[in-house]
């Protein structure tokens, strides 16, 4: 007659504190403490699922209860005590599961059986599974029974969450607390059993089932026979890929590949074969972030040793890792991050990943350029592109043409005479998409406006320190040179209409700092990516390199609701460029 099959989880269930996985320096403690005859009266186990705390605690209650333990400290399985409990007849070990036994009765029941001595053997043991499920009337009916129990009763506790249990059970118990059970140690036990029911397992298809598993020995022996079933006894990579429906790692490392090359339709292409595939866009996006950080971890030799992968995938990992920086790790990271907070929010789920993906691979912009022992962000420059300028690069190529600071200082210019300074030229569509890279980077613009003066004047050779300028000038002379300033970037009409209207407004005679008042966050971004060149500007008109400029945005003075025509007024008398479409159209309401 042929037997029942027994499922892996409960064939390969622990009966020896040596055969338990992942979990030697718990065991070693519980070992000496049953050899040494120093047993607490209670004791708690806690950790997550499937990690052996309910398969330790029958460990112990046996041993403890064996009349010819082993010399390693573990149940010899022979004799009347051990037997009994192996054959489920044992009356010295009550098991009690809290999440279905939980009222007041049921420890009432319960402390009525601890008065009964052992019949046989030395202890009577109580393991009360779940125990965090008690309601606080059984708890406090269970206090004074765990607190003095008769010498020949042991309590073991066992749960899942330690912070539902109340501080006064805590109190009377030795806690332990178990591991999450490594990879490492699962893909070996998965190899022991593989081996005995005669299956060929690949180790990488037992990796992928560890990882699934996430840290709990039961879930991966389960996942196992799963795998084992449809791959009929012969585990391999791909089945065990295809089984689990597991987005492989392989998409994520083109993705990477893709990001570094800013190969923006081979990103779309591969998300869209992640999605005919079923996969979820979430666990697509947090399943990038994991790999980025894992990619991360394997750049630097001392963290690669913590990754959860196979020598192999290891290797490749630190090799693509070794080609990416760690600015690009940073962004990337805040930008998975940033996505996982908004899709739950967000209209188009796919339209959201795929803009995702789109920032991602402008990000292999980001390269460090060594500068004084240190690394500072720069962008590549783009083929066919006006080159552009880092804040600290641009005062430095406005100082270049400016007259020497060594020579005798000429009189200020007249104000009329700043209509003669060239005009900037035009942005092209590459200067603006390199302008939206460096805003990208979060350059501040109090570190612009700290660094522009410093380098407007090219220091004299030999000279280690050039003085900062501090020509003193009228107010007026300054507002002209802002309204100049905006007049020569012809088409810019987000830049011309914010000067036009945050014009500076000086704090006092007797100091260079201004304040800009702008209407919203945009006008902010606009002037901080202009701000080096306009610093720069100003600073040799004037010669005054002390000269700074403090954005703020206006309290809204707006009335609660406008109705049409008062909306209508708003905006032309805020917009020049509106009111000029408005007549030449002959629009009404």
């Amino acid at each position: 007659m042929e037997e029942n099959y027994i499922v892996s989880a409960r064939k390969y269930r622990p009966t020896t504190f040596s055969s338990v996985v992942g979990q030697k320096a718990l065991t070693a403690t519980l070992r000496n403490a049953i050899a040494t005859n120093k047993l607490a009266h209670a004791y708690l186990f806690c950790g997550s699922r499937g990690v052996g705390k309910t398969s330790c605690a029958r460990i112990f209650a046996k041993t403890i209860n064996c009349e010819h333990p082993t010399s390693e400290g573990d149940p010899c399985n022979q004799c009347p005590s051990c037997l009994a409990f192996n054959e489920m007849r044992s009356m010295n070990i009550i098991e009690l599961d809290a999440a279905s036994n939980n009222g007041v009765e049921d420890i009432r029941s319960l402390v009525e059986q601890v008065q009964i001595p052992p019949t046989d053997g030395r202890y009577r043991v109580f393991i009360i599974d779940e125990v965090h499920m008690l309601s606080s009337a059984a708890f406090n009916a269970f206090l004074k029974t765990l607190e003095e129990p008769p010498q020949y009763v042991v309590f073991i506790l066992a749960t899942t969450e330690k912070h539902k249990i109340i501080p006064t059970i805590l109190s009377r118990c030795q806690i332990y607390d178990f591991s999450r059970i490594t990879i490492a140690d699962m893909v070996d036990h998965l190899s022991y059993v593989a081996k005995n029911e005669g299956i060929t397992a690949d180790r990488r298809a037992l990796n992928v089932i560890a990882r699934k598993a996430d840290g709990a020995m039961r879930d991966a022996l389960s996942i196992f026979d799963q795998v084992a079933a449809s791959s009929r006894g012969n585990i391999t990579y791909q089945s065990a890929i295809d089984n689990l429906n597991v987005l492989d790692a392989r998409y994520y490392s083109r993705l990477v590949d893709a990001f570094m090359a800013e190969n923006v339709p081979d990103a779309m292409l591969i998300y869209k074969e992640i999605r005919d595939k079923g996969f979820d866009s979430l666990f697509f996006v947090n399943g990038l972030a994991g790999y980025l950080r894992d990619l991360m971890m394997a750049r630097d030799p001392k963290t690669a040793a913590v990754l959860d992968a196979d020598d192999e995938e290891r290797r490749k990992m630190v090799e693509q890792a070794s080609k990416l920086t760690p600015e690009f790790f940073y962004a990337a990271l805040a930008l998975c991050n940033d996505a996982d907070l908004q899709y739950r929010t967000a209209t188009s789920k796919t339209f959201l990943v795929e803009v995702l993906l789109i920032k991602l691979c402008q990000l292999s912009g980001l390269s460090p350029i060594s500068e004084g022992g240190g690394e500072r962000l720069a962008m590549r420059p783009i083929e066919g592109a006006t080159p552009t300028f880092t804040p600290e690069q641009q005062p430095v190529k406005a100082a270049a043409s400016a007259p020497d600071a060594s020579a005798t200082p000429a009189p200020a210019p007249p104000a009329a005479s700043a209509s003669l300074a060239p005009s900037p030229p035009a942005p092209t569509a590459a200067t603006r998409t390199g302008r939206t890279r460096r805003s990208a980077m979060h350059i501040s613009m109090r570190q612009a406006m700290a660094d522009a003066p410093a380098k407007t004047d090219s220091p004299a050779p030999g000279d280690k320190d050039t003085p900062r300028r501090s020509t003193p000038f009228a107010t007026d002379r300054l507002l002209k040179l802002w309204e100049q300033f905006a007049a020569n970037h012809h088409g810019m009409h987000l830049l011309i209409n914010t000067m036009r209207q945050g014009a500076p407004v000086r704090r006092s005679d007797d100091c260079f700092d201004f304040d800009v008042t702008v209407q919203n966050k945009g006008q902010i971004e606009e002037l901080e990516r202009f701000m080096p060149e306009l610093l720069a500007y100003i600073h040799d008109a004037l010669q005054n390199d002390l000269i700074t400029f403090d954005l703020h945005i206006a309290e809204s003075t707006m009335p609660t609701a406008w109705n049409d025509r008062e909306l209508l007024r708003h905006i032309i008398d805020n917009n020049a460029y509106a009111a000029q479409f408005i007549n030449d159209l002959k629009l009404s309401l």
